[in-house]
């Protein structure tokens, strides 16, 4: 055993002296500055899981885990003698559906604080190859996983299940939350506790795949999940399409969790040679609650993930609440000056402004055909490009490239590149059909829309790009006798153009939009700088909405505007929103001279914080799912700065208002703390705290009125 483990090693070029001294030969170690995952290979040279947890101080203790002959079998398969859910499950060429993998060889690399391992295993009696990948950030504490299915059998192989990961528990209690809801109500959190049995969290959906449920989840060890305290695994699945998770407890209460995209209606046919890649689940460790492991995964975000992850965000003004479909060049270039006026970074022109034999006046007609409508905008694009550099803003544009109304020229000329079920009654989700991204033509079709654009008018400073049906009528005419392979090709294409647009385009910001949170997966982040959390937004449920969405992404990556959605005060509605990318959709032209000026003073406020709202860390406070107030806060990696949320949602008659503690501040230094963000005419004086006692006794943010907000600045002396 020790002979196959050191020749994989020499023959990725990498010295095995110091891992033998530092690790026994049948164990590989995988891990972070806290976490450590390890794995051993058995003298029946199968890989198992012999420890999840946290960073093991002193190496001489391993050698426990090399003489152990537990463990778990590290990525179970079908057919053989587990009772349990399995991670892959095979039809082989000659109809034998089971697989015993064996170890075969690993190698490991570390670049940038980043290790890279790779587990080859293979079938003992057919030419079928699994590979196991794992990437240990090791700073940011994050581990990501995916895995490589290949085979040299004569005819194709069926894959039943291909899971990216599967990872074992063994502990007295599992908690789980999930985040699940419908349109305009997105993440909403609920916890439960997970007893024998399974409980699966996946959806069906297919591009606007995570509508009713998102890809991520929190996993409390002992005891429900807690900010500060408690063992805690967050996870999601880095892929824009159906995902599955399965929470397995089995009948001696060790938890099995399989993670992957789902293989329900997938079935893939593998041919020969071809390379079989999972999308990539990400997780954390974290020994002390739910917030350090945000925090970890905001890091590795902006570092790793997301698109321009360590850059500046851009404000905006967006027409959509303003005008809706029903709009000219004349108004919309007044609605460009007010948001020069405003002082904004962009204006950004929403849905409606092409079809000309079907114009996009509703949402019923136009789709796929992107002309200028020339009744509307005679001067095209390319006049309002013009008006938004006389006023001093950028110019940002609405596109739905992936769909089609069958009201279009689009789909009068190229039916066979829709989705669409033949000799059935045709199913309509919002009055449009999914274009088949499986097909490369299609695929050309896509890219081109964008490329076309950005060549016509290179003023295009930014795009919102919106996918606003799932995928029904469930038929690739292009797939023609694999249709079953149409759900993972699908999203491989979408990649495929983003790709391209990337490639050729690198700088270009744009928003992932997908008719509110029906996208919020990580592998999508790579292309997008930020992602719309829901179309629902009245300031009381995005409050909700953005703590949910708080878990896994940094504020950057977090749209939030203002609208007229809610019965709120513009200053409780632009608070919120402040909490993550600033923008504004709303009729300017109506606010009163008090609530203008308060706006101006607000956009100049969130420019002057924002890095420390995009780039500092995020501590939740007072979880609004815990009562009648709300709180979190960002805090700068120097602790120098912080701006700190507060708002009442709804307390009740003489309800007991408590301080609001602070963290990730420096005990040891002085703070100047000052409200800000307060309408004309008000003023706050600053008071001086050190960091200890903000953290121990904190500040009185709270009180009995409704539906009011506080935001604070800290700078330390």
């Amino acid at each position: 055993m020790k002979k196959l483990l050191m020749a994989g090693l020499m023959a990725m070029g990498i010295g095995t002296t110091c891992r033998a001294a530092e690790t026994p030969d049948n164990l590989i170690r995988i891990g972070t500055e806290r976490t450590d995952l390890i794995l051993r290979v058995g003298d029946d040279h199968r890989l198992r899981q012999t420890y999840l947890g946290p960073k093991l101080m002193n190496d001489v203790d391993l050698e426990h885990f090399a003489r152990s002959g537990g463990g778990f079998e590290a990525y179970v398969t079908y057919g053989m003698e587990d009772y349990f859910e399995s991670a892959i499950r095979v039809l082989h060429a000659d109809g034998n559906p089971s697989l015993l993998l064996t170890y075969k060889e690993s190698d490991q690399q570390e670049n940038d604080s980043v290790q890279t391992t790779r587990i080859v295993m293979q079938d003992e009696k057919y030419p079928f190859e699994v590979r196991l990948f794992y990437q240990a950030y090791k700073h940011e504490n994050i581990i990501r996983m995916w895995t490589e299915i290949e085979h040299a059998e004569k005819r194709p192989v069926t894959l039943y299940n291909y899971a990216s990961s599967m990872l074992h528990f063994s502990r007295n209690g599992y908690w789980m939350t999930e985040f699940s809801g419908d349109w305009a109500r997105e993440v909403n959190m609920s916890e439960q506790q997970l007893n024998f049995g399974k409980k699966v969290v996946d959806t069906k959906l297919g591009s606007r795949a995570n509508m009713h449920v998102s890809p991520f989840f929190l996993l409390g060890l002992d005891a429900p999940v807690a900010e500060t305290t408690g063992d805690v695994v967050v996870g999601t699945l880095a892929w824009t399409g159906n995902f599955r998770f399965t929470f397995e407890v089995d009948n001696v209460n060790n938890l099995r969790l399989v993670s992957g995209a789902n293989p329900v209606g997938a079935e893939y046919v593998l041919p020969k040679g071809e390379v079989f890649r999972t999308p990539e689940f990400i997780f954390t460790y974290s020994t002390a609650g739910a917030g350090p492991a945000s925090r970890d995964f905001h890091d590795w975000a902006r570092r790793y993930q997301l698109k321009n992850g360590a850059g500046d965000r851009m404000t905006l003004l967006n027409n959509w609440e303003a005008t809706y479909f029903d709009f000219d060049e004349a108004k919309l270039e007044k609605i460009i000056a007010d948001a020069a006026d405003l002082g904004v970074d962009m204006f950004l022109l929403d849905d409606g402004w092409f079809g000309n034999k079907y114009p996009r006046s509703s949402d019923n007609a136009g789709l796929g055909d992107w002309d200028v409508t020339a009744t509307k905008l005679p001067g095209g694009i390319g006049a309002l490009t013009d008006a938004a550099k006389r006023e001093g803003v950028k110019f940002g544009l609405w596109i739905e490239p992936e769909m089609v109304n069958p009201k279009s020229e689009l789909y009068e000329k190229h039916k066979d590149w829709v989705i669409q079920l033949p000799n059935r009654d045709t199913y309509y989700f919002r009055n449009q059909l999914v274009l088949d991204l499986s097909n490369p033509e299609v695929q050309d079709y896509v890219f081109g829309i964008v490329d076309r654009l950005l060549t016509e008018y290179p003023q295009i400073a930014y795009f919102k790009w919106d996918c606003n049906s799932p995928i029904t009528n469930i038929y690739s005419p292009y797939q023609e006798d694999k249709q079953s392979n149409l759900y993972v090709d699908h999203v491989r294409g979408l990649y495929r153009v983003l790709d391209r647009i990337a490639e050729k385009y690198p700088a270009l910001p744009m928003m992932l939009c997908s008719g509110g949170g029906g996208r919020t997966d990580y592998k999508a982040l790579k292309y997008f700088t930020e992602f719309w959390p829901s179309d629902n937004t009245d300031p009381l449920e995005r409050i909700y909405i953005q703590w949910g969405y708080s878990y896994l992404f940094p504020s950057k990556a977090v749209a939030a505007h203002v609208t007229s959605w809610g019965r709120q005060s513009l200053k409780f509605r632009v608070d919120v929103a402040m909490m993550g990318k600033l923008g504004f959709d709303i009729r300017v032209n109506e606010l009163s001279q008090s609530d203008r000026e308060f706006a101006q003073s607000a956009v100049a406020n969130y420019n002057r914080l924002k890095p420390v709202i995009l780039d500092g860390d995020l501590y939740r406070l007072v979880s609004p799912y815990s009562g009648e107030h709300a709180s979190l806060m960002y805090a700068s990696k120097e602790q120098d700065r912080a701006v700190v949320f507060a708002f009442n949602l709804n307390p009740r008659y003489a309800e007991p208002v408590r301080n609001v503690r602070l963290q990730g501040l420096d005990p040891q230094r002085i703070y100047t703390v000052r409200e800000t963000n307060l309408m004309p005419g008000a003023h706050s004086d600053g008071k001086r705290f050190s960091g200890d006692y903000l953290m121990k006794v904190g500040l009185p943010l709270f009180s009995a009125s409704h539906l009011t907000s506080t935001i604070v600045e800290l700078t330390a002396e």
